[in-house]
């Protein structure tokens, strides 16, 4: 079969308007699947989490992330054995200069200065630019694709007017950080938020904390214990890790599994579809010639085999350009989405996944057109007239 292969590559790319439509429209539904394929796997099927990551829970209302706790539930939760830091964490919002303009959002988080490097001990950072941080009331500190998106030097005057909190902030930048997601984040403190407010409402609450423990082995533990101490309050907690965060935050949109399975069941049956419909209009077209070829001697399993080879061929084509650009998007949501959804990159993996998806496709497709051809009478095929 090998000598046969420029003789197949002729064939496949024959019709070439329709060869490039059938390769294309594959490559978008290959794209389009090996995105939701790895936003599938990274949602439920996730990377290890780093040595940081697997010690770090969020404590927030079990109700809901929309409601908010006691800023007072602080102090107690960091009495509870094993937890090392307690950090407050709260979505600040806000608009930086033109809201209109997309590079404008990015995830704003308020925290407590003194402790988020103790919760977060991934974040990396110059020990003079903490000690600003901590020292400063009006500080902030950028991690550092967004600082570089933003041209922000050090000292940089930053103002973000408040939209869930009916305040104006003028920040000054003391620090540039490093994290191993490379989100855009950008961090304030606690304190300064709390004396710009003058609305009671909004003092002394507060969205989420963000912990660390001692040991990952103890996260359950800790986790029980926490929502045991607020479980008769008026405010009771869920205590989760990072990824049980996400996904019930995710969860608001329904049975995220069914969902993104019944679309990559549909964009299968669409790649299946727009294959088979290839196939079986080459085959047509090629009656006489597969006769003839069977005349010359060429077995009936040979046309077989050819026929296949084909569909496959241009399967792979159809699966590298669907798995690049799958690359490529997936590569832009994740800095678009920065900081505030993970989104998960198309790697080699899953890549070659959505290549041997293609593969498999394309065999099914061709496999009944390229049966009855090389099962076809040949006197009857001679006088196929089309």
């Amino acid at each position: 079969m090998v000598q046969h292969l420029p003789f197949i590559f002729r064939n496949a790319l024959r019709n070439r308007r329709r060869s490039l439509l059938t390769i294309m429209s594959m490559a978008v539904s290959l794209c389009l699947l090996g995105l939701i394929l790895s936003l599938y796997r990274g949602l439920f099927f996730g990377d290890k989490p780093s040595p940081a990551a697997a010690r770090r829970l969020i404590v927030r209302h079990k109700v809901s992330l929309t409601q908010i706790l006691p800023a007072s539930y602080k102090q107690r939760v960091g009495q509870t054995p094993h937890v090392q830091a307690v950090s407050s964490w709260q979505w600040f919002g806000g608009v930086y200069k033109d809201a209109r303009e997309a590079k404008n959002f990015f995830a704003r988080f308020v925290v407590d200065p003194k402790a988020i490097f103790e919760v977060q001990p991934d974040l990396t950072m110059p020990e003079e630019q903490k000690a600003a941080f901590k020292k400063m009331r009006t500080s902030c500190i950028a991690s550092r694709p967004l600082a570089t998106k933003h041209g922000w030097k050090l000292g940089e005057r930053i103002t973000i007017v408040g939209d869930i909190f009916p305040v104006t902030l003028d920040f000054t930048l003391v620090g540039i950080f490093d994290q191993p997601d490379d989100g855009e984040v950008f961090f304030f403190s606690w304190d300064y938020l709390q004396e710009a407010l003058t609305r009671t409402e909004f003092r002394d609450v507060i969205g989420a904390f963000l912990i660390i423990v001692d040991e990952p082995g103890n996260v359950p533990i800790v986790a029980k214990e926490i929502d045991q101490r607020f479980v008769n309050s008026p405010y009771p907690t869920k205590t989760e890790t990072e990824k049980e965060m996400m996904l019930s935050f995710v969860a608001f949109l329904g049975n995220l599994r069914l969902f993104l399975a019944a679309v990559c069941g549909a964009v299968t049956f669409t790649i299946l579809l727009v294959s088979a419909n290839t196939v079986a209009m080459a085959v047509r077209e090629r009656t006489r010639e597969t006769a003839i070829l069977r005349t010359l001697g060429f077995t009936p399993l040979e046309i077989l085999a050819m026929i296949l080879s084909e569909a496959i061929m241009l399967g792979i084509i159809g699966g590298v350009i669907g798995a690049v650009l799958g690359a490529l998007v997936a590569i832009g949501m994740k800095r678009a989405l920065a900081g505030m959804f993970p989104f998960p990159l198309l790697d080699a993996p899953m890549a070659a996944l959505v290549i041997a998806v293609a593969i498999v496709v394309s065999l099914v497709s061709a496999a009944v057109p390229a049966w009855f051809a090389s099962r076809r009478n040949v006197v009857e095929s001679l006088r196929f007239a089309g």
